[in-house]
């Protein structure tokens, strides 16, 4: 019985609703940044499309970006041990001029 409550304690309910399921696309990320937090916006570009779209804003912690930084070299690496690597393709398009009035972005 402790056992059970200790695995109970240990595991993270998730709740996915199906809005939420379905996902969003985006094919650019800027990311800005203050002393307190990290705030990336996921962005819908259309080819030729004078504008562009924010889909998504995640606002994280330091410690939760640099958290997400480790999770997602450990997925690109286990996808490329097993698809092989991943092409990092530059267009030589010229960077995006962004302002979003906050500091710099990199993406």
């Amino acid at each position: 019985m402790a056992d059970e409550q200790e695995n109970k304690q240990g595991q993270l309910n998730i709740e996915l609703s199906e809005d939420v399921a379905q996902g969003e696309y985006s094919n650019l990320a800027v990311i800005t940044h203050s002393n307190a937090e990290f705030i990336v916006d996921f962005i819908s570009m259309m080819p030729g499309a004078p504008k562009a779209k924010v889909k998504s804003r995640i606002i994280l912690t330091p410690q939760h970006a640099k958290r997400l930084q480790k999770a997602l070299a450990d997925n690109i690496r286990k996808f490329e041990s097993q698809n092989g690597t991943i092409a990092d393709i530059d267009h030589g398009a010229a960077p995006f001029p962004m302002n979003f009035g906050g500091p710099a972005g990199e993406a």
